[in-house]
Parts: C-alpha cells; sequence; structure tokens
C-alpha cells in the first residue's frame, strides 16, 4: 500500500510525465515505476513487428469482447505505477476511458524485450505486474530468441508473485490460457542491435 508521501510523489511525476516530451532518440511515452520516470527509447522495427505479429496471432482467438490491441497505457497511481505493455489483452469495454487502462482489467501483458533496457521486463514489470493483478505476463526476447511465460499470482512474504514460469525458445508454440503463441513467426534482432 502505498504512504500518502509516495502518493504525493506519484501524482507530481505523473503531471510532469503529461507534458514531458523527451527528444529523439527517446519515444514520447514515458513510464512511472519506483518513483523515476522511465524514459523509453524508441522501439525498433523488429520490437513492434513481433508485438504486431503477436498482437496478430491472438485477435482470432479471443472471445467477443475480448482484445490483443499494441496500444494502451495501463496505471495504477496507489502502487506509483504507469506502464506500457506492448501488447495488451484485455475486454474491450475496459479501453472506454479517459484516463490510462487499469491493470486489473488484463488478462495478459506482453512484453518484447528491447536491447538498450532488458532489466525493465525481466526485474521491474516482473516485480510489479503480479501486484497489478495481471495474471499471465509473457516476456519476449529477440536478442536471443528466448521467451518466459509467467502466471498464477500468489502471496510470499506479504506480496503479490507469480508462482509458476515456463521458459520457451522461438520456434516453440506457447500456451496462455486458451489461446496458442506460434514464435516461429518472431523476429530476432540482428547482432548489431544487441
Amino acid at each position: 500500500m502505498a504512504t500518502p508521501a509516495k502518493q504525493e510523489i506519484y501524482k507530481h511525476l505523473r503531471a510532469f510525465a503529461e507534458h514531458f516530451a523527451p527528444p529523439p532518440p527517446f519515444s514520447p511515452h514515458v513510464e512511472i515505476s519506483d518513483g523515476l520516470i522511465i524514459m523509453m527509447m524508441r522501439p525498433s522495427g523488429r520490437h513492434d513487428l513481433a508485438a504486431l505479429r503477436i498482437e496478430r496471432q491472438l485477435q482470432p482467438q479471443l472471445p467477443e469482447g475480448i482484445v490483443a490491441t499494441t496500444s494502451g497505457g495501463i496505471e495504477e497511481a496507489g502502487l506509483g505505477q504507469l506502464r506500457r505493455p506492448d501488447v495488451l489483452v484485455l475486454p474491450e469495454a475496459a479501453m472506454d476511458t479517459d484516463a490510462a487502462i487499469s491493470p486489473r482489467a488484463l488478462l495478459a501483458a506482453v512484453e518484447i524485450v528491447s536491447p538498450s533496457n532488458p532489466e525493465n521486463d525481466y526485474e521491474s514489470k516482473l516485480h510489479h505486474y503480479p501486484r497489478l493483478g495481471i495474471p499471465h505476463y509473457l516476456i519476449v526476447d529477440p536478442r536471443d530468441g528466448t521467451c518466459v511465460h509467467h502466471w498464477a499470482i500468489g502471496v510470499r512474504e506479504g506480496n503479490a508473485v507469480y508462482e509458476a514460469r515456463v521458459p520457451y525458445v522461438f520456434g516453440d508454440r506457447i500456451a496462455i490460457g486458451d489461446w496458442v503463441i506460434d514464435t516461429s513467426e518472431l523476429p530476432r534482432y540482428s547482432k548489431e542491435a544487441c
């Protein structure tokens, strides 16, 4: 639970981030976590292609009213989190808001690892996503052609954590609930990009 002081800090960071336009090569979108504004590098074509292919694979498998999308930010001010997953799976109705989407509406989040900031996906988001109530978290790493699916939120030492984890390599088919992602369609980064 956030203290009033942490909530006030987050409120100020959020107001600053709302009006902050980082210069190139940074993305115009920023994230907030652990009292820090995280400037994201503009994604590469292969990063965005991987997200697009996952979105396209998931969409026909989803039931009516559930969507896969590569756009949208999630926010939980009480935990000081503003995040922008690369692929979100959620009820379409949850997107009908003038504010950021509640992370508690997500059924799954997919992150494509960037060469410039892999710890954001492997450490920070892995720490925060179960606390945000996101039931499935898939990390896709085009640097080495691996993926890790995390799910089954439990509690350890008073904190929400993912209790189940399965690693994959590109070429595998990953089952997330009733949906399947064929990783053989995902591009790898060039050696120069890593």
